[in-house]
């Protein structure tokens, strides 16, 4: 490995570059390993299962959400957009979310480019218990322009607080080049927070921190990233972790309290702990990543998840995470003020990351570019 850094979440949060670090991660270390469980998907970018369902459901870029039960890919699609989105790159099918409420109101939400290669997002219906989802009941929730084909972002999240969490990259272009990031008049560039059980299609959250503010846009929660991919949610520590992918140089992952909207995480500003392009530049305000990583050991961040699943009890409380191109499998814990504990395990060769996921006990999957769906185990 080459280049680490672990910075305090204080010094960042004050947007000082820090001088404390830990130790780089061990080359290797024991512990875990990844189990397949299925094979054969369609550039497969994202898995979530409603809480407790045995189900898996794997989002295909390609426009199909499949279903694993017991251990088999079920033939027919749970849920197929082909004909409604553009495929291909950084554009498809990008994920879903379920509502808290699934198992009685069979609501879910799907993110996708549509066939101009703009941003939308839809809420579908489902008997809660059924393996198919009822493909004409797709009513739009949020639809956004893109300028280029890039940086599309594409995480749903539905958070602690019951609210639906939309991760929207720059609109792409090499280095944010309308200056989108740190645009509050637009919605690239952020991660929006909306309340889908009010208001039509949605309305604002109260604490939303440009709400009702003149020529800012009040969906906003966080501003300043570059493409989110991805972000968790850790609900026993109450934070938010975000995966944002680098420029040219730096991979970052930034840490913030969930319940606290309005941080501002730099880019363009800045890309991971540096001024972009070596420029100097004013940090006052901006939170800084905790941990990034620079491209002699990378090209593009993959965002996991904190571990709360059974299975791999020593590992609880490790936020997981990868790079698409290296497939390096690496965690650490967030002790509140510090990165502690940080590992890259020895699983193998995994290839390309695309994605984590979560299943409904939490147990946590590494989704690969050939089409694999991996599980966390305990090594043997």
């Amino acid at each position: 490995m080459k280049r680490i850094v672990f910075l305090l979440m204080a010094a960042a949060a004050c947007g000082g570059s820090g001088d404390s670090t830990t130790p780089a991660p061990p080359p290797t270390a024991a512990g875990v390993r990844l189990v397949e469980v299925a094979s054969g998907f369609e550039s497969p970018v994202y898995l979530t299962a409603p809480a407790g369902d045995a189900r898996i459901f794997v989002v295909e870029q390609t426009g199909k959400i499949r279903v694993i039960q017991n251990g088999a890919t079920l033939p027919a699609p749970y849920l197929d957009v082909t004909a409604k989105i553009t495929s291909g790159g950084e554009r498809g099918l990008l994920s879903m979310a379920f509502h808290p409420s699934f198992a009685t109101n069979g609501f879910f939400y799907v993110y996708f480019t549509d066939r101009n290669g703009d941003t939308r997002v839809e809420r579908y219906h489902a008997a809660p218990g059924s393996n198919t989802a009822d493909a004409a009941s797709g009513t739009l929730v949020l639809a956004q322009a893109q300028p280029f084909a890039n940086h599309n972002g594409g995480l749903l999240m539905f958070g602690p607080d019951g609210k639906l969490y939309v991760g929207l990259g720059d609109g792409g272009g090499g280095g944010d080049p309308q200056g989108n990031g740190q645009n509050p008049a637009t919605l690239l560039g952020k991660i929006l927070r909306l309340d889908v059980d009010a208001g039509q299609p949605y309305a604002i959250p109260a604490g939303n921190p440009f709400a009702g503010q003149t020529g800012k846009r009040p969906e906003i929660w966080i501003t300043g990233v570059r493409n989110p991919w991805r972000y968790a949610f850790d609900r026993e520590s109450g934070l938010l972790y975000v995966a944002d992918v680098g420029q040219n140089a730096w991979e970052e992952i930034d840490v913030l309290p969930a319940n606290q909207g309005g941080q501002n995480l730099g880019w363009n500003l800045m890309e991971g702990m540096h001024c972009y392009n070596g420029s100097g530049c004013v940090q006052q305000g901006l939170t800084l990543p905790v941990a990034e990583y620079s491209h002699d050991d990378g090209c593009s961040i993959t965002g996991g998840f904190v571990y709360r699943g059974s299975a791999v009890p020593a590992v609880r409380g490790h936020y997981f995470y990868s790079d698409y191109c290296k497939g390096w499998l690496r965690s650490f814990r967030w002790t509140g003020s510090a990165v502690a504990d940080a590992r890259q395990w020895e699983v193998g060769d995994i290839g390309n990351v695309s994605s984590f996921g979560e299943d409904g006990a939490r147990e946590l999957y590494v989704l690969t570019g050939s089409g694999r769906v991996l599980r966390l185990a305990a090594a043997e």
